[in-house]
């Protein structure tokens, strides 16, 4: 059986015993069902993992003491910011999780004409941490050892003006060019994806007033967060290390 990670905010150190939160000890306990003895592994957002093995249980507390450290190989050469277009529940939770998975090393989610979703006040700082829980998710699971970053929206307008120094491709479905056609600097690229509704014409050449290059992946319409996928896996694979 694979031996499961589990992120720690704290940092961590050989030797040293490590309570669990509760929600992740009762993943463990009633989820994995672990006992004494077994083997997990602990990453602390440093690049670095643990193994470590369980040493005591209670019942809504896992206590594991962390041995050898040793580097996470899961980190990608390739800086991928993903400029991502609110979209409805399920479909950004997906978005976020794939792109997490696939090596994404920024998101910053956008307010866009046709997100069709609005985040005020509290709404904002929940879908925050709800996203934030699933990175951490994906990264365990995938076995990177550091935290995809994601900001507080922005509006389009904001989100089009930044990172000027950097390669900016435009996920648009009929554009002339396709990611193949595209050279990128220095292994960083700026990828921008659209909500359920793609961006409006007036949003199309804003982007291209600042410097976005339009692509396209292929003859068909993708859902966002099947374009997502298609996107950053297609990027991987010509810059990265997706083989």
């Amino acid at each position: 059986m694979r031996v499961p990670r589990v992120y720690i905010e704290e940092k961590i150190y050989s030797g040293e015993i490590t309570s669990l939160s509760s929600d992740k000890a009762h993943h463990i306990l009633h989820v994995l069902r672990l006992r004494v003895g077994d083997q997990v592994k602990l990453f602390d957002n440093s690049g670095l993992q643990f193994n470590a093995h369980i040493v005591e249980t209670e019942k809504r507390a896992v206590h594991v003491k962390a041995e050898e450290q040793e580097e996470c190989l899961g980190e990608s050469p390739l800086d991928i910011t993903l400029c991502l277009a609110v979209s409805k529940g399920q479909h950004m939770d997906f978005s976020i999780q794939k792109a997490v998975e696939l090596g994404v090393k920024n998101i910053t989610p956008i307010i866009s004409e046709y997100s069709n979703v609005k985040l005020v006040g509290d709404r904002e700082t929940n879908k925050l941490t709800h996203w934030k829980k699933i990175i951490v998710g994906a990264t365990e699971q995938s076995g990177r050892g550091v935290l995809t970053k994601i900001e507080s929206p922005v509006a389009f307008d904001e989100a089009i003006e930044s990172h000027d120094e950097v390669t900016k491709i435009l996920l648009y479905p009929g554009a002339e060019k396709s990611m193949s056609d595209i050279e990128i600097k220095e292994r960083k690229l700026i990828l921008m994806v659209g909500s359920e509704g793609g961006f409006s014409d007036f949003e199309f050449q804003k982007a291209m007033d600042n410097n976005f290059v339009p692509v396209n992946v292929g003859p068909r319409i993708l859902r966002a967060e099947t374009a997502v996928v298609c996107g950053v896996s297609l990027a991987q694979q010509l810059w990265g290390d997706l083989n």
